[in-house]
Protein backbone atom coordinates (compact mmCIF):
# COMPACT_ATOMS: atom_id res chain seq x y z
CA UNK A 1 0.00 0.00 0.00
CA UNK A 2 1.08 3.69 -0.33
CA UNK A 3 2.82 5.30 2.12
CA UNK A 4 2.22 8.80 2.57
CA UNK A 5 4.39 11.06 4.46
CA UNK A 6 2.70 13.04 7.81
CA UNK A 7 3.43 16.28 6.94
CA UNK A 8 7.13 17.48 7.39
CA UNK A 9 7.82 14.89 10.56
CA UNK A 10 9.25 12.55 9.18
CA UNK A 11 7.21 10.24 9.95
CA UNK A 12 5.71 7.27 7.18
CA UNK A 13 2.17 6.75 7.02
CA UNK A 14 0.12 4.22 5.53
CA UNK A 15 -3.03 5.71 3.22
CA UNK A 16 -5.46 3.46 5.42
CA UNK A 17 -4.82 3.09 9.29
CA UNK A 18 -6.94 0.99 11.51
CA UNK A 19 -8.86 2.36 13.90
CA UNK A 20 -8.81 0.26 17.14
CA UNK A 21 -11.94 1.57 19.22
CA UNK A 22 -13.76 -1.68 19.09
CA UNK A 23 -10.51 -3.50 20.39
CA UNK A 24 -11.32 -1.86 23.52
CA UNK A 25 -14.84 -0.34 23.95
CA UNK A 26 -18.65 -1.08 22.95
CA UNK A 27 -20.29 1.37 25.45
CA UNK A 28 -21.30 4.94 24.27
CA UNK A 29 -20.38 4.12 20.44
CA UNK A 30 -22.72 5.63 17.41
CA UNK A 31 -22.26 2.10 14.95
CA UNK A 32 -25.29 1.27 13.82
CA UNK A 33 -24.91 -2.41 15.36
CA UNK A 34 -23.79 -3.36 18.65
CA UNK A 35 -20.93 -6.17 19.23
CA UNK A 36 -18.82 -8.08 21.57
CA UNK A 37 -15.59 -7.44 22.08
CA UNK A 38 -12.90 -9.49 20.23
CA UNK A 39 -10.66 -12.05 22.30
CA UNK A 40 -6.81 -11.55 21.86
CA UNK A 41 -6.56 -14.35 18.71
CA UNK A 42 -9.12 -12.39 16.61
CA UNK A 43 -7.35 -9.00 17.03
CA UNK A 44 -4.10 -10.83 16.67
CA UNK A 45 -5.31 -12.09 13.60
CA UNK A 46 -6.68 -8.87 12.39
CA UNK A 47 -3.65 -7.04 13.10
CA UNK A 48 -1.78 -9.93 10.88
CA UNK A 49 -4.15 -8.95 8.23
CA UNK A 50 -3.86 -5.21 8.62
CA UNK A 51 0.03 -5.89 8.22
CA UNK A 52 0.04 -8.32 5.33
CA UNK A 53 -1.78 -5.21 3.38
CA UNK A 54 1.16 -2.27 4.41
CA UNK A 55 -0.99 -0.88 6.87
CA UNK A 56 1.46 0.44 9.33
CA UNK A 57 -0.55 3.06 11.22
CA UNK A 58 -3.07 2.15 14.81
CA UNK A 59 -5.14 4.69 15.63
CA UNK A 60 -6.26 4.46 19.66
CA UNK A 61 -6.72 6.69 22.99
CA UNK A 62 -7.48 6.14 26.63
CA UNK A 63 -11.38 6.61 25.81
CA UNK A 64 -11.04 3.39 24.03
CA UNK A 65 -11.54 1.32 26.52
CA UNK A 66 -9.07 -1.24 27.37
CA UNK A 67 -7.62 -0.80 23.23
CA UNK A 68 -3.76 0.89 24.42
CA UNK A 69 -3.74 -1.85 26.61
CA UNK A 70 -4.82 -4.85 24.42
CA UNK A 71 -1.85 -3.57 21.93
CA UNK A 72 0.85 -3.28 24.25
CA UNK A 73 0.54 -7.01 24.95
CA UNK A 74 -0.55 -7.46 21.70
CA UNK A 75 3.12 -5.83 19.98
CA UNK A 76 5.03 -7.11 22.27
CA UNK A 77 8.07 -8.27 19.80
CA UNK A 78 7.11 -6.07 16.93
CA UNK A 79 6.45 -2.31 18.17
CA UNK A 80 9.01 -1.46 15.26
CA UNK A 81 6.34 -2.52 12.65
CA UNK A 82 3.85 -0.01 13.52
CA UNK A 83 3.35 4.14 13.93
CA UNK A 84 1.01 4.55 17.24
CA UNK A 85 -0.89 7.36 17.52
CA UNK A 86 -2.90 7.94 20.81
CA UNK A 87 -5.00 10.62 22.39
CA UNK A 88 -4.94 12.66 25.35
CA UNK A 89 -7.64 14.56 26.85
CA UNK A 90 -11.05 12.12 27.04
CA UNK A 91 -11.61 9.57 29.67
CA UNK A 92 -13.63 7.17 29.29
CA UNK A 93 -14.76 5.19 32.96
CA UNK A 94 -17.96 3.14 33.66
CA UNK A 95 -19.49 3.65 30.66
CA UNK A 96 -18.98 7.42 30.98
CA UNK A 97 -16.53 9.75 29.22
CA UNK A 98 -14.94 12.97 30.85
CA UNK A 99 -12.41 15.66 29.73
CA UNK A 100 -9.34 17.12 31.62
CA UNK A 101 -7.10 19.11 29.28
CA UNK A 102 -4.95 20.48 32.13
CA UNK A 103 -1.23 20.38 31.35
CA UNK A 104 -0.87 18.21 34.36
CA UNK A 105 -3.45 15.51 33.44
CA UNK A 106 -1.68 15.50 29.62
CA UNK A 107 1.38 14.66 31.20
CA UNK A 108 0.02 12.18 32.82
CA UNK A 109 -1.92 10.88 30.27
CA UNK A 110 1.26 10.49 27.85
CA UNK A 111 3.68 8.41 29.92
CA UNK A 112 0.40 6.02 31.01
CA UNK A 113 -0.02 5.76 27.53
CA UNK A 114 3.56 4.48 27.12
CA UNK A 115 2.82 2.02 29.77
CA UNK A 116 0.39 0.49 28.24
CA UNK A 117 1.53 0.49 24.91
CA UNK A 118 4.50 -0.61 26.27
CA UNK A 119 6.46 1.51 24.35
CA UNK A 120 9.26 4.52 24.94
CA UNK A 121 7.98 6.27 22.73
CA UNK A 122 4.52 7.43 20.93
CA UNK A 123 4.62 8.33 17.50
CA UNK A 124 1.98 10.54 17.45
CA UNK A 125 -0.29 11.89 19.92
CA UNK A 126 -3.50 14.06 19.47
CA UNK A 127 -5.30 15.97 21.34
CA UNK A 128 -9.57 14.13 21.87
CA UNK A 129 -11.66 17.18 21.12
CA UNK A 130 -14.88 17.92 23.53
CA UNK A 131 -16.20 20.55 20.55
CA UNK A 132 -14.39 23.27 22.04
CA UNK A 133 -11.02 24.05 20.28
CA UNK A 134 -10.17 27.18 20.49
CA UNK A 135 -10.94 27.56 24.17
CA UNK A 136 -9.15 24.39 24.97
CA UNK A 137 -6.13 25.24 23.13
CA UNK A 138 -5.68 28.85 24.36
CA UNK A 139 -7.11 28.59 27.98
CA UNK A 140 -4.61 24.96 29.12
CA UNK A 141 -2.30 25.69 26.51
CA UNK A 142 -2.18 21.92 25.69
CA UNK A 143 -0.57 21.67 22.38
CA UNK A 144 2.12 23.57 24.01
CA UNK A 145 2.56 20.80 26.47
CA UNK A 146 2.66 18.15 24.03
CA UNK A 147 5.36 20.19 21.94
CA UNK A 148 7.47 19.93 25.30
CA UNK A 149 6.51 16.28 25.43
CA UNK A 150 8.15 15.86 21.81
CA UNK A 151 11.24 17.75 23.28
CA UNK A 152 11.49 15.34 25.74
CA UNK A 153 11.53 12.82 23.31
CA UNK A 154 8.50 10.54 24.58
CA UNK A 155 6.57 12.39 21.56
CA UNK A 156 7.36 12.41 17.96
CA UNK A 157 4.95 14.23 16.56
CA UNK A 158 1.67 15.69 18.08
CA UNK A 159 -1.61 17.69 17.17
CA UNK A 160 -5.16 17.63 17.90
CA UNK A 161 -8.63 15.52 16.44
CA UNK A 162 -11.03 18.64 16.06
CA UNK A 163 -14.34 19.26 15.56
CA UNK A 164 -14.53 22.81 14.62
CA UNK A 165 -13.14 24.59 11.69
CA UNK A 166 -11.45 27.71 13.89
CA UNK A 167 -9.97 25.19 16.11
CA UNK A 168 -9.09 23.03 13.24
CA UNK A 169 -6.98 26.10 11.64
CA UNK A 170 -5.50 26.90 15.33
CA UNK A 171 -3.90 23.73 15.47
CA UNK A 172 -2.66 23.46 12.03
CA UNK A 173 -0.52 26.88 13.11
CA UNK A 174 0.54 24.91 16.35
CA UNK A 175 1.24 21.84 15.71
CA UNK A 176 2.62 18.82 13.53
CA UNK A 177 -1.00 17.15 12.13
CA UNK A 178 -4.67 17.31 12.50
CA UNK A 179 -7.58 14.45 12.57
CA UNK A 180 -10.40 15.99 10.48
CA UNK A 181 -14.38 14.44 9.95
CA UNK A 182 -14.53 14.63 6.12
CA UNK A 183 -16.85 12.48 3.85
CA UNK A 184 -19.34 12.59 1.21
CA UNK A 185 -21.74 13.68 3.64
CA UNK A 186 -19.49 16.21 5.54
CA UNK A 187 -17.06 18.21 4.07
CA UNK A 188 -17.61 21.07 6.67
CA UNK A 189 -13.52 20.82 7.61
CA UNK A 190 -12.78 20.90 4.20
CA UNK A 191 -10.81 24.61 4.79
CA UNK A 192 -8.91 22.72 7.26
CA UNK A 193 -7.64 20.20 5.44
CA UNK A 194 -6.54 22.67 2.73
CA UNK A 195 -4.40 24.78 5.07
CA UNK A 196 -3.01 21.83 7.13
CA UNK A 197 -2.01 20.97 3.00
CA UNK A 198 -0.57 24.33 2.27
CA UNK A 199 1.49 24.41 5.33
CA UNK A 200 2.61 20.81 4.84
CA UNK A 201 1.23 19.38 8.20
CA UNK A 202 -0.26 15.86 8.10
CA UNK A 203 -4.15 15.28 7.95
CA UNK A 204 -5.70 12.17 9.43
CA UNK A 205 -9.22 11.64 8.50
CA UNK A 206 -11.68 10.29 10.90
CA UNK A 207 -15.13 9.18 10.14
CA UNK A 208 -14.75 8.40 6.68
CA UNK A 209 -17.59 6.21 6.72
CA UNK A 210 -19.77 8.21 8.71
CA UNK A 211 -19.19 5.28 11.72
CA UNK A 212 -20.53 3.07 9.29
CA UNK A 213 -23.44 4.73 8.45
CA UNK A 214 -22.38 5.47 5.07
CA UNK A 215 -24.81 3.62 3.35
CA UNK A 216 -26.90 6.43 3.44
CA UNK A 217 -25.45 7.64 -0.20
CA UNK A 218 -27.31 4.87 -1.54
CA UNK A 219 -24.21 4.21 -4.01
CA UNK A 220 -23.91 0.66 -5.68
CA UNK A 221 -20.07 0.69 -3.66
CA UNK A 222 -20.92 3.54 -0.70
CA UNK A 223 -16.95 2.37 1.09
CA UNK A 224 -15.63 2.52 -2.40
CA UNK A 225 -17.44 5.92 -3.17
CA UNK A 226 -16.83 7.86 0.27
CA UNK A 227 -12.92 6.96 0.68
CA UNK A 228 -12.00 7.80 -3.91
CA UNK A 229 -14.24 11.06 -2.57
CA UNK A 230 -11.73 11.60 0.13
CA UNK A 231 -8.66 11.06 -1.95
CA UNK A 232 -9.52 13.38 -4.36
CA UNK A 233 -8.58 15.77 -1.53
CA UNK A 234 -5.03 16.78 -1.70
CA UNK A 235 -3.12 16.66 1.60
CA UNK A 236 -4.72 13.75 2.92
CA UNK A 237 -2.00 11.68 5.02
CA UNK A 238 -4.45 8.33 6.18
CA UNK A 239 -7.65 7.77 6.40
CA UNK A 240 -8.71 6.15 9.63
CA UNK A 241 -11.00 3.12 9.30
CA UNK A 242 -12.72 1.14 12.51
CA UNK A 243 -12.88 -2.62 11.99
CA UNK A 244 -13.09 -5.96 13.64
CA UNK A 245 -13.73 -7.69 9.67
CA UNK A 246 -10.67 -8.40 7.71
CA UNK A 247 -13.08 -8.43 4.17
CA UNK A 248 -13.82 -5.21 5.32
CA UNK A 249 -10.37 -3.92 5.60
CA UNK A 250 -8.92 -5.77 2.78
CA UNK A 251 -12.01 -4.49 0.64
CA UNK A 252 -10.70 -0.61 2.16
CA UNK A 253 -7.41 -1.11 0.86
CA UNK A 254 -8.63 -2.70 -2.42
CA UNK A 255 -11.00 0.61 -2.89
CA UNK A 256 -8.47 2.93 -2.70
CA UNK A 257 -5.89 0.88 -5.38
Amino acid sequence: MQKNQLGNTGIEVSAIGLGTVKFGRNQGVKYPNSFELPDDKAIRQLLHCARDLGINLLDTAPAYGSSEERLGTLLKGCRQEWVLATKVGEEFIDGNSYFDFTPEHTAMSVKRSLQRLKTDYLDIVLVHSDGNDVYNIGHFGILECLQDLKQQGLIRAFGMSIKTIEGGLLAVAKSDVVMVTYNPLHVEEQPVIAQAYAANKGVFIKKSLESGHIEKLQNADPVAFALQFILQEPGISSIIVGTLNQKHLEHNVACIG
